[in-house]
């Protein structure tokens, strides 16, 4: 039994980067890969929009540069991280789609809204990289447009806490986690779990956001199934 029918997950580049911190780990990737598999094989339409923090972030790693260039940088870098996961579920049996928003034919199809819709229904994997194509947005808001475009049900946003907590758990212990918020609590107590844009976008659309621990992929298939993990944002 499964809660949703078609889902956008949104995976960070960090998250590919496993312990390093940088680069891809051929683990970690495999084992998103193989519950990407489980999740298929349950019947569940898929599409993946992946970021590249592993390899670059933007204005953050380009600073003195031209933000516009930074960001462009940023995408390719989504790129790569799209064709490695396309590498890893092909290589499960997976039937896959890789669609980029700055064309670069060789080695994937241009976004199309209609396309990436007929490949969803028929069964394959679609992995949305470079984010909206433009600069000054983040991967949080192409994952938000796309789960728009394609209506998928709910957003699947996988990171390294298992959850929305009222501070950085990291930097403040004191910090609460939810299991239920507002798009408007979000925004308005700046709780940073996507970007203004991207928030306010899921907002408009009414697209649930469930807030999830990548660091145990299974939460991948608990999700799918309506198990209680991490926090929905809605």
């Amino acid at each position: 039994m499964v809660a949703y029918k078609r889902v956008l997950l949104k995976l960070s580049g960090e998250a590919l980067a496993g312990k390093e911190g940088h680069g891809i780990a051929p683990d970690v990737v495999g084992a998103i890969s193989d519950k990407v598999k489980q999740v298929v094989e349950m019947g569940v339409q898929v599409s993946i929009v992946v970021g590249g923090g592993n390899f670059w972030r933007g204005a953050k790693n380009g600073h003195k540069m031209d933000r516009a260039s930074a960001d462009y940088m940023g995408m390719l870098a989504t790129a790569m991280n799209g064709l490695a996961l396309q590498d890893a579920l092909e290589a499960r049996g997976i039937y896959t789609r890789l669609q980029t928003a700055i064309e670069m034919r060789e080695i994937a199809e241009p976004y199309i809204k209609r396309k990436a819709a007929k490949h969803l229904e028929k069964g394959r994997v679609v992995i949305f990289a470079c984010g909206t194509g433009h600069p000054f947005f983040s991967t949080d808001t192409g994952a938000a447009l796309r789960a728009a475009e394609t209506e998928s049900e709910v957003i699947l946003l996988a990171k390294t806490i298992d959850g929305v907590y009222s501070a950085d758990p990291k930097l403040d212990k004191t910090a609460v986690k939810y299991d239920k918020i507002t798009y408007q609590e979000v925004l308005e107590k700046d709780l940073k779990v996507m970007d203004s844009t991207a928030t306010a976008l899921c907002k408009d659309n009414n697209i649930p956001l469930l807030v999830f621990a990548i660091n145990e992929p299974e939460n991948i298939v608990k999700a799918i199934k309506g198990e209680n993990v991490g926090t929905i944002v809605s």
